[in-house]
Protein backbone atom coordinates (compact mmCIF):
# COMPACT_ATOMS: atom_id res chain seq x y z
CA UNK A 1 0.00 0.00 0.00
CA UNK A 2 1.33 3.42 -0.73
CA UNK A 3 2.48 5.89 1.84
CA UNK A 4 -0.05 8.18 2.70
CA UNK A 5 0.69 11.86 1.81
CA UNK A 6 -0.89 14.72 3.59
CA UNK A 7 -1.45 18.70 2.77
CA UNK A 8 -2.36 21.27 4.09
CA UNK A 9 -5.64 23.34 3.79
CA UNK A 10 -4.87 26.93 4.81
CA UNK A 11 -8.34 28.03 4.15
CA UNK A 12 -9.06 26.08 7.66
CA UNK A 13 -5.16 25.80 8.98
CA UNK A 14 -3.07 28.65 10.23
CA UNK A 15 -6.13 31.04 11.09
CA UNK A 16 -4.09 33.37 13.36
CA UNK A 17 -2.37 34.63 10.16
CA UNK A 18 -3.62 37.31 8.01
CA UNK A 19 -3.54 36.68 4.26
CA UNK A 20 -3.16 33.26 2.56
CA UNK A 21 0.45 33.92 1.64
CA UNK A 22 1.56 33.93 5.49
CA UNK A 23 -0.46 30.73 5.93
CA UNK A 24 1.28 29.07 3.06
CA UNK A 25 4.46 29.83 5.10
CA UNK A 26 3.24 28.21 8.21
CA UNK A 27 2.56 25.26 6.27
CA UNK A 28 5.40 24.80 4.91
CA UNK A 29 7.43 25.69 7.97
CA UNK A 30 5.41 23.27 9.81
CA UNK A 31 6.78 20.53 7.96
CA UNK A 32 4.38 20.15 5.17
CA UNK A 33 5.52 19.81 1.58
CA UNK A 34 1.44 20.17 -0.06
CA UNK A 35 -1.35 22.82 0.46
CA UNK A 36 -4.47 23.25 -0.81
CA UNK A 37 -6.32 26.52 -0.63
CA UNK A 38 -10.49 26.65 -0.96
CA UNK A 39 -10.81 30.27 -2.95
CA UNK A 40 -7.72 32.22 -3.60
CA UNK A 41 -8.93 34.55 -5.79
CA UNK A 42 -8.71 37.58 -3.61
CA UNK A 43 -4.39 37.62 -3.98
CA UNK A 44 -2.57 37.81 -6.28
CA UNK A 45 -1.59 34.44 -7.68
CA UNK A 46 1.90 35.65 -8.07
CA UNK A 47 1.98 36.23 -4.10
CA UNK A 48 0.74 32.78 -3.63
CA UNK A 49 3.50 31.20 -5.57
CA UNK A 50 6.30 33.08 -4.20
CA UNK A 51 5.10 32.42 -1.03
CA UNK A 52 4.89 28.79 -1.67
CA UNK A 53 8.28 28.42 -3.48
CA UNK A 54 10.30 30.27 -0.72
CA UNK A 55 9.15 27.29 1.56
CA UNK A 56 9.31 24.53 -0.92
CA UNK A 57 5.88 23.95 -1.05
CA UNK A 58 3.41 22.55 -3.94
CA UNK A 59 -0.05 23.66 -4.46
CA UNK A 60 -2.18 20.70 -5.10
CA UNK A 61 -5.86 21.93 -5.11
CA UNK A 62 -7.72 24.63 -5.66
CA UNK A 63 -11.75 25.17 -5.93
CA UNK A 64 -14.11 27.42 -8.22
CA UNK A 65 -15.51 30.28 -7.02
CA UNK A 66 -18.50 29.80 -4.89
CA UNK A 67 -20.22 32.38 -7.19
CA UNK A 68 -21.87 34.74 -4.41
CA UNK A 69 -21.71 34.39 -1.18
CA UNK A 70 -23.72 37.20 0.39
CA UNK A 71 -26.32 35.15 -1.79
CA UNK A 72 -25.69 31.89 -0.02
CA UNK A 73 -23.96 29.85 -3.09
CA UNK A 74 -21.40 27.96 -2.49
CA UNK A 75 -20.08 26.78 -6.15
CA UNK A 76 -22.15 26.99 -9.24
CA UNK A 77 -21.49 23.69 -10.84
CA UNK A 78 -25.21 22.29 -10.56
CA UNK A 79 -27.12 25.59 -10.33
CA UNK A 80 -29.88 26.34 -13.19
CA UNK A 81 -29.34 29.21 -15.05
CA UNK A 82 -25.63 30.00 -13.45
CA UNK A 83 -24.31 27.86 -16.10
CA UNK A 84 -22.26 31.46 -17.97
CA UNK A 85 -20.93 32.29 -14.63
CA UNK A 86 -19.33 28.86 -13.96
CA UNK A 87 -17.95 28.48 -16.67
CA UNK A 88 -16.34 31.89 -16.06
CA UNK A 89 -15.33 30.82 -12.88
CA UNK A 90 -14.03 28.05 -14.16
CA UNK A 91 -11.59 29.73 -16.41
CA UNK A 92 -10.73 31.98 -13.54
CA UNK A 93 -9.84 28.96 -11.85
CA UNK A 94 -7.57 27.36 -14.41
CA UNK A 95 -5.58 30.85 -14.70
CA UNK A 96 -4.96 30.19 -10.93
CA UNK A 97 -4.13 26.48 -11.20
CA UNK A 98 -1.52 27.31 -14.41
CA UNK A 99 0.03 30.24 -12.03
CA UNK A 100 0.34 28.17 -9.13
CA UNK A 101 1.74 25.15 -10.66
CA UNK A 102 -1.72 23.34 -9.16
CA UNK A 103 -2.85 20.14 -11.18
CA UNK A 104 -6.29 19.86 -9.51
CA UNK A 105 -9.46 21.95 -9.18
CA UNK A 106 -12.19 20.70 -7.27
CA UNK A 107 -15.39 21.67 -9.11
CA UNK A 108 -17.99 22.84 -7.14
CA UNK A 109 -21.74 21.54 -7.20
CA UNK A 110 -23.45 24.40 -5.47
CA UNK A 111 -26.24 24.24 -3.03
CA UNK A 112 -30.49 23.49 -4.42
CA UNK A 113 -31.38 27.48 -4.67
CA UNK A 114 -33.09 29.09 -2.07
CA UNK A 115 -36.69 28.61 -1.69
CA UNK A 116 -36.67 25.54 -4.35
CA UNK A 117 -38.03 21.94 -3.33
CA UNK A 118 -34.77 19.58 -3.70
CA UNK A 119 -37.01 16.53 -5.52
CA UNK A 120 -38.80 19.32 -7.66
CA UNK A 121 -35.03 20.29 -9.15
CA UNK A 122 -33.01 17.34 -8.67
CA UNK A 123 -33.61 16.14 -12.33
CA UNK A 124 -32.64 19.74 -13.79
CA UNK A 125 -29.57 20.23 -11.67
CA UNK A 126 -28.47 16.54 -12.56
CA UNK A 127 -28.77 17.67 -15.95
CA UNK A 128 -27.04 21.13 -15.74
CA UNK A 129 -23.98 19.65 -13.51
CA UNK A 130 -23.50 17.03 -16.63
CA UNK A 131 -23.37 19.79 -18.78
CA UNK A 132 -20.94 21.61 -17.02
CA UNK A 133 -18.70 18.90 -16.10
CA UNK A 134 -18.71 17.93 -19.39
CA UNK A 135 -17.35 21.05 -20.42
CA UNK A 136 -14.86 21.40 -17.55
CA UNK A 137 -12.92 17.96 -18.78
CA UNK A 138 -12.42 19.47 -21.89
CA UNK A 139 -11.47 22.65 -21.03
CA UNK A 140 -8.95 20.96 -17.99
CA UNK A 141 -7.76 18.37 -20.55
CA UNK A 142 -5.97 21.16 -22.88
CA UNK A 143 -4.22 22.57 -19.19
CA UNK A 144 -3.32 18.77 -18.39
CA UNK A 145 -5.88 19.29 -15.12
CA UNK A 146 -7.48 17.43 -13.25
CA UNK A 147 -10.96 18.01 -11.29
CA UNK A 148 -12.42 16.65 -8.74
CA UNK A 149 -16.26 16.29 -7.09
CA UNK A 150 -17.00 15.47 -3.16
CA UNK A 151 -19.80 12.88 -2.44
CA UNK A 152 -21.77 15.77 -0.88
CA UNK A 153 -21.53 17.88 2.31
CA UNK A 154 -25.63 18.16 3.16
CA UNK A 155 -24.78 18.00 6.93
CA UNK A 156 -22.03 19.89 7.24
CA UNK A 157 -22.87 22.81 4.53
CA UNK A 158 -26.90 23.28 4.44
CA UNK A 159 -28.50 23.19 1.25
CA UNK A 160 -25.34 21.67 -0.14
CA UNK A 161 -27.19 19.29 -3.35
CA UNK A 162 -26.33 15.71 -4.05
CA UNK A 163 -27.74 13.77 -6.19
CA UNK A 164 -30.38 10.84 -5.40
CA UNK A 165 -29.52 8.10 -7.61
CA UNK A 166 -30.92 4.88 -6.73
CA UNK A 167 -28.52 2.49 -8.16
CA UNK A 168 -25.45 4.04 -6.50
CA UNK A 169 -24.67 4.57 -2.77
CA UNK A 170 -22.29 7.24 -3.85
CA UNK A 171 -24.25 9.24 -6.56
CA UNK A 172 -20.73 11.46 -7.43
CA UNK A 173 -19.33 7.66 -8.98
CA UNK A 174 -22.70 7.69 -10.71
CA UNK A 175 -22.14 11.22 -11.97
CA UNK A 176 -18.36 10.53 -13.09
CA UNK A 177 -19.69 7.10 -14.73
CA UNK A 178 -22.22 8.96 -17.17
CA UNK A 179 -19.61 11.80 -17.87
CA UNK A 180 -16.62 9.40 -18.78
CA UNK A 181 -13.70 11.53 -18.83
CA UNK A 182 -10.64 10.11 -17.19
CA UNK A 183 -9.87 13.41 -15.71
CA UNK A 184 -12.97 14.16 -13.61
CA UNK A 185 -12.37 12.04 -10.65
CA UNK A 186 -14.31 11.61 -6.74
CA UNK A 187 -12.51 13.43 -3.68
CA UNK A 188 -12.94 10.63 -0.77
CA UNK A 189 -13.91 13.26 1.72
CA UNK A 190 -13.73 10.53 4.38
CA UNK A 191 -15.95 12.96 6.80
CA UNK A 192 -18.99 13.44 4.70
CA UNK A 193 -19.08 10.07 3.82
CA UNK A 194 -18.75 8.43 7.06
CA UNK A 195 -21.33 10.54 8.54
CA UNK A 196 -23.96 10.50 5.73
CA UNK A 197 -23.37 6.99 4.72
CA UNK A 198 -21.23 5.14 7.15
CA UNK A 199 -19.94 1.97 5.89
CA UNK A 200 -16.80 3.69 5.22
CA UNK A 201 -14.47 0.75 4.49
CA UNK A 202 -16.89 -0.87 1.94
CA UNK A 203 -17.17 2.39 0.48
CA UNK A 204 -13.38 3.01 -0.44
CA UNK A 205 -13.13 -0.47 -1.52
CA UNK A 206 -15.99 0.44 -4.11
CA UNK A 207 -15.32 3.20 -4.72
CA UNK A 208 -11.15 3.52 -5.22
CA UNK A 209 -11.41 3.43 -8.70
CA UNK A 210 -13.44 6.66 -9.01
CA UNK A 211 -10.77 8.42 -6.55
CA UNK A 212 -8.34 10.49 -7.39
CA UNK A 213 -7.94 12.20 -3.75
CA UNK A 214 -8.77 12.17 -0.53
CA UNK A 215 -9.36 14.36 2.85
CA UNK A 216 -10.92 14.46 6.19
CA UNK A 217 -13.58 17.09 5.36
CA UNK A 218 -13.90 20.51 7.08
CA UNK A 219 -13.54 19.26 10.96
CA UNK A 220 -10.59 17.35 10.14
CA UNK A 221 -8.53 19.78 8.29
CA UNK A 222 -9.07 22.22 11.71
CA UNK A 223 -8.82 20.04 14.41
CA UNK A 224 -8.79 15.97 13.85
CA UNK A 225 -9.84 15.20 17.35
CA UNK A 226 -13.29 16.78 16.40
CA UNK A 227 -14.00 15.05 13.34
CA UNK A 228 -16.35 11.74 14.16
CA UNK A 229 -14.63 9.35 12.51
CA UNK A 230 -12.09 7.13 15.12
CA UNK A 231 -8.31 7.43 14.10
CA UNK A 232 -8.00 3.63 14.88
CA UNK A 233 -11.01 2.98 12.06
CA UNK A 234 -9.12 0.26 9.74
CA UNK A 235 -8.83 0.93 5.74
CA UNK A 236 -9.29 -0.49 2.73
CA UNK A 237 -6.46 -3.00 1.43
CA UNK A 238 -4.70 -2.67 5.09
Amino acid sequence: MAPLRFSANVSWLFPELPGLPARLRAAGSSGFEAAEVGWPYEEPPEALARAAREVGLQLVLINTPPGDREKGEMGLGAVPGRQAAFRDGLEQAVLYAKALGCPRIHLMAGRVPQGADRAAVRGEMETVFLENLRHAAGVLAQGELYSWIPPGARRTLWGCWNPSTPASRTPAAAILEKVGRPNLQLQMDIFHWQIMDGNLTGNIREFLPFVGGTGPGPRGTQQPWRAELPLSVPTAGR
